[in-house]
């Protein structure tokens, strides 16, 4: 559970709307972005509630979606710009700073990139010429325009070790290298990231920090790592988040929350890889806010957001963005993850648009000296 904690102030404006509520980018600290990850239809602009607060309270986007290789590069000889072009409008012309998420990752890839027409994995050189070719046509057409990549997805295990995916297989441990270096030819200005969950674990940290010192040594530009932030109530601790800022900036880059929510249902390790049968008794057993989130639970879940925005507000120098993975909890990913159809209450408002308790405590946290 979080450590250091004080009491949550008294939240009057708990009935607020959107537009009542005051930007909370405002709050930030200078030179911090504080972003969402926006799906397809709020950059088309089907979504117009959650879309309205996007363009209120936030000054980064980020896609869900639209920019991962299967939605842009779903063949070998076609590319599908069109939803992406909508997303880097929208961001573009409300004069935010637009992400690109992600450039090289094992899932939501086509097999077609790692296979060749028999079906059998391709050698070194094809596949550093597809993802070569790839990264070209994806980051440089939106050069300029685009601030800041996720250059590489996820590349190691929690044990610090590399992860064994088509990339790492075929091409070996220097992919990660040898796509930030076709980023930075793609777009020479834009910001190159490494991005990654569960950083707070020792070993998994001591493996991106000895990979962004390798980079660094090399003279190859990486200039922030994204800690992904998929939090629980239960954890991890503000030490063991504090450890990952600490960590991180001592090689020299900016740290940033990339897809910042925080569950607030019961989880269990068996949710990961059961079988049908059990993924419905751990629905039953864990899917316990079906009728809303009580107080008890709305204040224990602004607590938890108060305490994170306190710290990033001390360690502010080294901060370049805070991004929750999200608009409202209608539409969060963690209503189908890891089980789908269950009821999840991760973000900062609610699923009928409305700042939650939790927006407030930020909010609060934000503007105190």
């Amino acid at each position: 559970m979080l450590k250091r904690l004080s009491p949550l102030f008294a939240l009057v404006a708990l009935t607020a709307t959107a537009q009542e509520a005051p930007a909370l980018k405002q709050f930030m600290p200078s030179g911090v972005y504080l972003g969402a990850a926006v799906n397809q239809r709020v950059s088309d602009g089907a979504d117009a509630a959650d879309r309205a607060i996007v363009l209120k309270h936030f000054n980064s986007v980020t896609p869900e979606n639209l920019l991962k290789w299967e939605a842009v590069h779903p063949k070998a000889d076609s590319y599908n710009f069109e939803p992406a072009d909508r997303y880097v409008e929208m961001g573009t012309a409300a004069g935010m700073f637009v992400v690109g998420h992600t450039l090289v990752w094992h899932q939501q890839t086509p097999r077609w990139v790692f296979q060749n027409e028999a079906g059998k994995p391709v050698d070194r050189e094809t596949l550093l010429t597809r993802m070569h070719e790839h990264i070209k046509a994806v980051a440089g057409r939106y050069r300029g325009r685009i601030g800041g990549w996720d250059v590489v997805n996820e590349a190691f295990e929690d044990d610090g070790t590399l992860r064994q995916t088509g990339w790492s297989r075929c091409i070996g441990p220097d992919f990660i290298e040898k796509a930030f270096e076709f980023a930075h030819e793609a777009d020479p200005n834009a910001q190159l990231y490494y991005n990654d969950f569960n950083l707070w674990k020792p070993a998994k940290r001591k493996a991106v920090e000895k990979l962004v010192a390798s980079l660094k040594a090399k003279g190859i530009r990486i200039d922030a790592v994204g800690e992904q932030a998929h939090y629980n109530i239960a954890g991890p601790t503000l030490d063991e988040i504090e450890a990952v800022i600490m960590g991180l900036s001592a090689q020299g880059v900016k740290v940033a929350l990339t897809e910042l929510d925080m569950d607030v249902l019961p989880t269990s390790p068996d949710m990961w890889g059961a079988d049908l049968s059990k993924q419905r008794a751990l629905k039953t057993e864990t899917d316990i806010y079906t009728n809303g989130l009580p107080d008890k639970e709305q204040k224990r879940l602004g607590e938890h957001y108060a305490g994170l925005f306190r710290l990033i507000k001390k360690h502010q120098a080294v901060f370049s963005r805070v991004t929750f993975w999200g608009v409202t909890d209608r539409n969060s990913w963690l209503n189908d993850f890891p089980i789908r159809g269950r009821v999840n209450y991760p973000l900062l408002w609610g699923r009928d648009g409305k700042p939650k308790p939790a927006f407030f405590a930020v909010m609060e946290a934000l503007k105190q000296k």
